[in-house]
């Protein structure tokens, strides 16, 4: 079986965010086939965030890997750890920061919306 290369992106003030970010990108947009426009491991390292962001034509799916942090999601804010799954659907906005002292790490899978 063949593997895929991730690619590691560091991404600085994501979505009006604090501090860096690092995406892993766990297939390319060939396997994605426009079917998806991310599947991606995020690495949130303490203290940083990813700002609050809308879902247009997309849904987003968040699953905590370790790590602990508040999850916003519309006008309500919840704590996430590890074993958690967030959903934002098309149409919502959502954040994430990471307010614990190791690093925030999820599985990041967007999905286009049915036309």
């Amino acid at each position: 079986m063949p593997t895929i290369e991730p690619k590691t992106i560091t991404a600085q003030n994501r979505a009006g965010g604090k501090g860096e970010i690092y995406i892993t990108h766990l297939l390319s947009e060939n396997e994605l086939a426009g079917q998806c426009k991310m599947f991606a491991k995020v690495t949130v390292p303490p203290g940083s965030s990813l700002g609050t962001h809308y879902h247009h034509g997309d849904t987003e799916t968040y699953h905590i890997l370790s790590g602990t942090g508040t999850y916003t999601d519309n006008d309500k804010t919840y704590e996430v750890k590890p074993g958690d799954t967030t959903f934002c659907p098309d149409g919502s906005m959502h954040a994430i920061e990471n307010t614990g002292t190791e690093d925030l790490i999820f599985v990041a899978l967007i999905i286009n919306s049915p036309v």
